[in-house]
C-alpha cells in the first residue's frame, strides 16, 4: 500500500477546540470557536491562538490584549460549533445558548462557567502570517472546576469528556492508552 502525496496543507490533526472569551474595552463580550490552538511554553506558560482578522472577537483581543482560553467537552458540543459559525456580530451568544459568563480573576474577558478549565491570558505579541494572525499570550490564571478532582485534589480532565476537532469532526476523546514516561520507566 503506498502513499499519495498532496500540496501542502495543514494536516496536524486532530486539534484542541476550544471557546476563546474576549471582551472590548466597553465591555461588550463574546465567545468564538478557536481550532489553532496551543501550548509554546511552559515557563512562563504560554500558549497561541491564531484568529482571522475579520473574526468578530480579533478586535476586542487586539484592543485589550486579553482572551480566556475555555477547554471544551462533550456536553459544550453545540455551543462549540454555534460559536464558530455565528457570528457576535449580529447576536449575544451567551444569551442565545444559554451560557454563563463569570468574572475573571486578572483579565477583563469573561469565563465560560460551563467549561471544565478556563485559562486567561495577556497577549505579548501578535505575528500577522497569513490569512490568520497569531496571538501569542502569556497565561495568568487558570481556573479548574471541582467537580473533577479528587480526594487528593488532582484534577481528572477526562472525566469531563473532552473533545477535539479533526477534519471538520468534533470527536470525543478515548481511553488512556499509556502515561508520560511509560516507555523507559522500570517496572
Amino acid at each position: 500500500m503506498g502513499k499519495q502525496s498532496w500540496k501542502p496543507g495543514n494536516m496536524l490533526y486532530p486539534l484542541p477546540v476550544v471557546l476563546v472569551s474576549a471582551a472590548d474595552k466597553n465591555g461588550e463580550k463574546n465567545i468564538f470557536t478557536v481550532a489553532w490552538a496551543g501550548t509554546i511554553c511552559s515557563d512562563p506558560p504560554m500558549v497561541s491562538i491564531s484568529v482571522r482578522p475579520e473574526r468578530y472577537s480579533y478586535h476586542m483581543i487586539e484592543e485589550t490584549g486579553e482572551f480566556v482560553i475555555n477547554l471544551t467537552t462533550e456536553k459544550l458540543t453545540y455551543a462549540t460549533d454555534y460559536c464558530g459559525v455565528r457570528s457576535g456580530r449580529n447576536i449575544d451568544k451567551f444569551k442565545e445558548l444559554g451560557l454563563t459568563a463569570a468574572t475573571a480573576d486578572i483579565v477583563k474577558a469573561p469565563l465560560l462557567v460551563e467549561s471544565p478549565v478556563n485559562i486567561e491570558c495577556t497577549v505579548k505579541e501578535i505575528r500577522k502570517l497569513g490569512t490568520h494572525d497569531m496571538f501569542i499570550a502569556q497565561v495568568v490564571a487558570v481556573h479548574a472546576d471541582e467537580e473533577f478532582m479528587d480526594e487528593k485534589n488532582k484534577f481528572h480532565f477526562e472525566t469531563a469528556q473532552p473533545i477535539v476537532y479533526s477534519h471538520g469532526a468534533y470527536m470525543s476523546l478515548g481511553k488512556q492508552i499509556g502515561t508520560f514516561g511509560y516507555s523507559v520507566k522500570k517496572k
